[in-house]
């Protein structure tokens, strides 16, 4: 794939956003690079090394414990950047993120994307208006987890994979499922049965197809509207959360 010639052919929400300059001046050092499902785009307390534009796909931000259990503590797809960390002036990553939904990106050296933050000013604003928004996905993530039923939560969670994955049928497993629900997989397999009985999805061997979408926002708890009216507003878009897949 050919790096986008202007701002406006770029899948990438945060990037397209750019004005014509900060574009062009960004453009040689962007290079396009496939995210397979399962790659590990950072580790934890390891170097980072390039700073990531999703064009599809989604990348899982995981807390991982001692005995090698995790929990997913945050997402980004094609309406941000990988990781916010860099956004810090951090050298390290603060957890590990790895490809949940197979896409590509765009990625640009840190050391380059540190000089673009300096020398374009539109470039900053929007980066750090995408880090607000990623942290108020986190804080949201926190009170669902916490309040709300795994139904609920499962359809966030692939609504939000939908969005990402910009098509109607995207590779999803059930083990994949229940570790970023911290559920025990059966319990996943019950929900997706449910869910494809109802016509909402259909669910086989690792691939969703979302069926009646509009079927799984009324099934889903109220924080995947409030997260996608954060990210519109990122986007500059009102209030209304829509965000075009």
């Amino acid at each position: 794939m050919n790096i986008p010639a202007t701002a406006a052919e770029c899948p990438n929400l945060l990037l397209a956003q750019l004005p014509a300059n900060e574009f062009q001046a960004i453009r040689p050092h962007l290079e396009f690079f496939p995210t397979p499902l399962k790659s590990v785009l950072f580790e934890r307390d390891k170097e980072i090394r390039y700073a990531y534009f999703p064009l599809s796909g989604a990348h899982s931000v995981l807390a991982i414990m001692e005995d090698g259990s995790a929990v997913e503590v945050g997402t980004v797809g094609y309406e941000g950047l990988s990781t916010v960390d860099v956004l810090t002036g951090s050298t390290q990553a603060t957890e590990t993120t790895i490809c949940q939904i197979p896409g590509e990106s765009l990625r640009m050296p840190v050391e380059k994307f540190n000089d673009a933050l300096a020398a374009c000013p539109e470039l900053r604003r929007l980066s750090y208006r995408f880090l607000q928004a990623y942290l108020a996905q986190v804080s949201q993530s926190v009170a669902c987890n916490r309040l709300h039923s795994t139904e609920e939560r499962f359809a966030r969670w692939i609504l939000h994979s939908h969005d990402r994955a910009r098509s109607q049928t995207f590779q999803l497993t059930q083990e994949f499922l229940a570790d970023m629900l911290g559920v025990h997989r059966p319990s996943i397999s019950l929900i997706a049965r449910s869910f494809q009985q109802a016509g909402l999805l259909r669910y086989n061997r690792g691939v969703i197809t979302i069926m009646d979408r509009a079927g799984i926002e009324e099934a889903c708890c109220e924080c995947y509207g409030v997260v996608r009216r954060h990210l519109a507003n990122f986007l500059g878009l009102g209030g209304s959360g829509q965000v075009d897949r």
